[in-house]
């Protein structure tokens, strides 16, 4: 079981790929594409071409889990910003925004609290 915390740092392909490939694909596309190491404990998000269905990759410290969730019909609303380059910061309640097919533009959520310099 993967428990999603606050702290984990999560990391979104904004372009698809192919959903054929499994954990040895999407960790080269990592490795190879998006130049980090599919070890670091990142939580890697993918979306397909048809935006029909979301992969998620992560590293434990032991292997790898591999998640996909395949909508039994639409499509998934958001659409990453594509000129930010090949990968996009998300924030937690952003995945869970995202796998329960949410629209993250028209989302309100609280800001995120900053620390007052001293």
């Amino acid at each position: 079981m993967i428990q999603i915390t606050p702290q984990m740092r999560i990391l979104l392909a904004v372009e698809p790929v192919d959903f054929r490939k499994g954990i040895d694909g999407l960790s080269g596309i990592c490795r190879n594409v998006f130049t980090t190491d599919p070890f670091s404990g990142y939580l890697f998000v993918f979306i397909n071409k048809r935006k029909t269905a979301i992969k998620v990759l992560v590293y434990d410290g032991q292997g790898y889990w591999l998640c996909q969730k395949r909508l039994s019909r639409g499509r998934f609303k958001w659409q990453p910003d594509t000129t930010q380059g090949k990968l996009m910061r998300l924030f937690v309640h952003e995945l869970q925004l995202l796998i329960w097919n949410g629209d993250l533009q028209s989302a309100r959520t609280a800001p995120l609290w900053k620390k007052i310099p001293s």
